[in-house]
């Protein structure tokens, strides 16, 4: 039976990543869902803005879905959206972009499992080949910079940078995981192979947050 799969997608590389290994293996990825808690206005995790993700989407030609919450309720209504969203699209599979974090995929598997869905991790890996990991991203034809750091790891002067071979020499340098899997740092895809149009990002300010500083941007557009 064909797999139709519901992406988890935050707007970064990994899920970037995680849409483009299902594509190739010649799955369906019948629609995207980003959460976003009310307390934020924004995109779990990355905090990005709405209007952004909603560019990849049309990027991408693949249906978006936003889910609202709480944090409270985050689990409670990522379920009955996913149950909805299963109804509506006939879907069968739910994707999940992490590599290595055992609680991560024991909250996916089991809200995947309450929605009736199979859940899936393409990406899933060994802690030791996320450097690994990081390179084939660079190497793939997608392209990303960084949108959000941790303070007490990474600082500042990494916000806005592209993801390339300059970012992963010094990225490895650091004591961190170098695909930013426990938060490290977060990015934004802007284009590639799957994407039908480039979004053009114009950076803005860089905004202090509670532990993390985020870049914001003050300008994006389609490229012409």
């Amino acid at each position: 039976m064909e797999k139709r799969i519901v992406l988890s997608w935050s707007g970064g590389k990994d899920g970037c990543m995680a849409l483009d290994k299902l594509t190739s293996e010649g799955h369906k990825v019948a629609c995207l869902v980003t959460t976003v808690p009310l307390e934020l206005g924004r995109t779990f995790g990355h905090g990005e803005r709405l209007e952004l993700i909603r560019m990849q989407a049309e990027a991408l030609s693949i249906p978006l879905h936003f889910i609202e919450c709480t944090f409270e309720e985050y689990t409670t209504k990522f379920i009955t959206n996913l149950v909805e969203l299963k109804e509506q699209y006939a879907l069968t599979d739910i994707a999940y972009g992490d590599l290595y974090l055992d609680e991560h995929r024991q909250w996916g598997e089991t809200s995947a499992a309450k929605a009736g869905l199979n859940p899936l991790y393409p990406l899933w890996m060994k802690k030791e080949q996320s450097l690994q990991a990081l390179e084939k991203f660079v190497n793939s034809g997608y392209r990303a910079v960084a949108i959000r750091v941790r303070d007490e790891l990474l600082s500042d002067e990494w916000l806005g940078r592209e993801l390339d071979n300059a970012f992963v020499n010094d990225i490895a340098r650091e004591n961190v995981c170098p695909m930013g899997e426990a938060g490290e740092y977060h990015t934004f895809v802007y284009d590639g192979p799957l994407f039908k149009k480039r979004i053009e990002l114009e950076a803005g300010e860089i905004v202090q947050l509670e532990t993390t500083k985020r870049l914001e941007f003050k300008d994006f557009r389609f490229e012409d």
